[in-house]
């Protein structure tokens, strides 16, 4: 892993454009349907809606965007890696800091498709606590939970 340097650091929206494109690609690829929204909708939910209630950070090598997080100390809304930089440590990375700033109990939905997605969140220690489709793109998905280990 250590051929490159990963960066974690707090989305700045001069990011907006690539933050997207890696988002998009990698959410295609996972439930293998197009995204719903325009280009320019997700860039707004990304510099607008999203910050409200999450904090949004970015892993980045170089200046390349290859990883996004958005999170609170509750709930893990976005977690997308680069289709190109998938398995070797990003996610894995930016879900450490997640835990370590959290409450001791996430929670975050997965799609039923995206078998890649329950594989990493299992291996890190989230449980399934229920299943349904109440998401835009109306498909199966899965609500996992992490609960810290106090011992």
């Amino acid at each position: 892993m250590n051929q490159h340097k990963i960066t974690i650091t707090q989305y700045n929206p001069k990011y907006a454009e690539q933050t997207v494109r890696m988002w998009r690609d990698s959410k295609e690829q996972a439930i293998r349907q197009k995204e719903i929204h325009s280009f320019e909708n997700h860039v707004y939910f990304l510099d607008h809606i999203l910050p409200e209630q999450f904090q949004v950070d970015l892993a980045l090598i170089e200046e390349n965007v290859v990883g996004m997080a958005a999170y609170n100390e509750r709930e893990i809304s976005q977690l997308y890696i680069h289709i190109d930089y998938q398995g070797i440590g990003i996610g894995q990375t930016l879900l450490e800091k997640i835990k370590a700033q959290s409450s001791g109990r996430l929670t975050l939905h997965t799609f039923e498709i995206n078998k890649n997605a329950q594989r990493f969140y299992e291996k890190n220690g989230f449980e399934i606590i229920g299943r349904g489709h109440e998401n835009e793109e109306n498909l199966p998905d899965i609500q996992y939970e992490w609960v810290e280990n106090k011992c």
